[in-house]
């Protein structure tokens, strides 16, 4: 009889035993990737293949954030008055972030339309038109880069600020939540600044310069080797731009419309264009997703 009871006592404590959630197994696993993310992000600067896959990443780890704030149990905790006032700090910081992101993707726009037209100028030969569809590309660059940067300024100060969450007590799923929410928007901050980069272009050269000179100049650190052709071609950021430009000056500079740099130059341009319409598609994506997160937000900040 007494072992009969110590056999029940002993299931009785087996059976109190919690184990973690799958909601919360699930948490943490994305709480790695955000690891692995940001990691990523501040590592180096990236190449236009891994700053669309850092796109494509946060788009789906905004996903996961979005399946955690749809579990009752954290709307719950998220509704709860004292929590009020962080609610409403996110979704002014989700604000910025989608300002942010819709100003990048219209100036990428804004500056494919003018690359388009530097194309239909070489393609016509016409060193005026040429030189006419240069300057209007380096302006539109220089006025992308203020106005991401006026726009980035606030997105900075919203980063930087502590949530109040640190002071409540919360249970372990609610503040993993809390925290992905935190860092998926710094993430997005930090992934839109180094994209806004291809939008930026070392100042033309002068025109006194020889005709050989320049053009040696830019290619320089580009030369020889088929591994570093291709990672030339691999590769985004403000030299593309910069070289398209160089590229396209040196037609001008050397009377060269009818030689073979015109190829080259619309070979480059072409390359630059695609990089920039994957990129557009990938900030359209996450401006979806983060429109989607806020509005989850407002909904239960309604509760």
């Amino acid at each position: 009889m007494a072992r009969s009871a110590v056999v029940q006592d002993q299931s009785s404590h087996v059976r109190s035993i919690s184990l973690p959630s799958r909601d919360h197994l699930f948490a943490l696993r994305v709480e790695q990737e955000v690891y692995k993310l940001r990691t990523c992000v501040v590592s180096c600067s990236l190449s236009s293949q891994e700053m669309c896959n850092g796109l494509r990443r946060l788009r789906d780890l905004y996903d996961c954030i979005e399946e955690l704030l749809h579990l009752p149990h954290n709307q719950q905790a998220l509704c709860h008055p004292h929590r009020k006032e962080w609610l409403e700090e996110e979704l002014d910081g989700s604000v910025k972030v989608l300002d942010l992101c819709g100003t990048l993707r219209d100036k990428l726009v804004t500056m494919k339309e003018h690359l388009q037209d530097l194309q239909l100028a070489l393609r016509r030969r016409d060193t005026t038109s040429i030189e006419s569809r240069l300057h209007a590309c380096i302006r539109s660059g220089k006025k992308a880069q203020k106005d991401i940067k006026n726009c980035r300024r606030p997105s900075k100060q919203v980063s930087s600020k502590s949530s109040p969450y640190t002071a409540v007590d919360m249970d372990s799923d609610l503040s993993i939540v809390v925290h992905l929410l935190m860092e998926a928007r710094e993430i997005a901050i930090s992934l839109l600044r180094s994209a806004s980069r291809l939008l930026s272009v070392s100042r033309r050269p002068k025109r006194k310069t020889s005709r050989w000179s320049f053009v040696s100049n830019a290619l320089q650190k580009r030369k020889v080797a088929s591994e570093e052709e291709h990672k030339e071609t691999s590769d985004m950021g403000n030299e593309d731009f910069s070289l398209c430009v160089s590229v396209s000056y040196d037609c001008i500079s050397c009377k060269d419309v009818d030689g073979e740099k015109v190829p080259k130059a619309q070979d480059r341009l072409e390359t630059l264009k695609a990089k920039m319409e994957d990129l557009e598609t990938q900030l359209e994506c996450l401006n979806r997703r983060l429109i989607q997160n806020r509005v989850s937000l407002l909904n239960i900040l309604s509760l």
